[in-house]
Order: C-alpha cells, then sequence, then structure tokens
C-alpha cells in the first residue's frame, strides 16, 4: 500500500472519504487525528495513477495539504 497523509477541514472528512471510497478496492481512507483534520489515504500500488489524479482534484477543491509523517505528532 502507497500511504498519503493530508490535512484539511474537518467539515470536509465525511465528503472525501465518501468520494474516495467510492472508488471501489482502490483506495481506503483513515482519520488520524480528527481534532486537527488529519487524514491518510492508503492506494493499492496499481492504481496510483488513477488515485493521483483523483487526489490532485480533492486537494484544489477542498484545500488538501499533504504532510509527511514526521509531521505528525505521535
Amino acid at each position: 500500500m502507497i500511504e498519503k497523509r493530508f490535512k484539511l477541514k474537518r467539515k470536509y472528512i465525511v465528503m472525501v472519504q465518501f468520494i474516495i471510497e467510492g472508488y471501489e478496492g482502490m483506495a481506503t481512507v483513515t482519520t488520524i487525528e480528527p481534532q486537527t483534520a488529519i487524514i491518510k489515504i492508503s492506494i493499492i500500488p496499481d492504481f496510483l495513477a488513477d488515485m493521483s489524479d483523483l487526489i490532485n482534484y480533492l486537494k484544489n477543491k477542498y484545500e488538501m495539504e499533504e504532510i509527511s509523517i514526521s509531521a505528525i505528532k505521535q
């Protein structure tokens, strides 16, 4: 699995999750920190190109900012 993490506004978490998981079997979304609105998108490698296009669209529409793993408090 390829994992990417994003910070976005809390009000958009459910919508982003709904859209990504609508592409059944390609990726999943997990909320890592609900208070700071950090999500993890786990992508099946075979679908990376398709998901990258979708994620780029969502980044613009929902103001998602990609963050590194080290940026998340453990």
